[in-house]
């Protein structure tokens, strides 16, 4: 499989619409949350890049949307990401439940917060 060349295509590429609609607006709530994002495809997946390093990731995958690398995040956030938790530093958001666009958005402020206060 060719990895696509952009994240329109990578969200064109998907089978179902309802994932390529999350996909979309997944991308518009992580996009919002970073100043200045810069939209890349990295290891065969969407990326909003925050000064020009990575942000997060996402992907679509057969039973779930995940985002990478999500930190452990401050501790007034982390007990809501901890559900979704799959990895020390993946979220997943499986396809039969609705996904929380506000978490997401939240969760991207706070990568956003630790890369300013880390100086990055």
């Amino acid at each position: 499989m060719v990895a696509p060349e952009s994240i329109d295509a990578y969200i064109a590429a998907c089978a179902d619409p309802e994932v390529a609609k999350r996909l979309q607006r997944i991308r518009e709530t992580i996009a919002a949350e970073v100043p200045d994002p810069e939209e890349k495809i990295r290891y065969g997946m969407p990326a909003i890049m925050l000064g020009g390093r990575y942000a997060l990731h996402f992907a679509a995958w057969k039973k779930h949307i995940g985002l990478y690398p999500v930190p452990t995040l401050p501790a007034v956030l982390e007990p809501e990401v901890a559900p979704f938790r799959r990895e020390k530093d993946s979220v997943v958001f499986p396809h039969r439940e609705p996904i929380p666009y506000e978490l997401i958005g939240r969760i991207a402020a706070g990568v956003v917060a630790q890369r300013r206060a880390a100086g990055n």
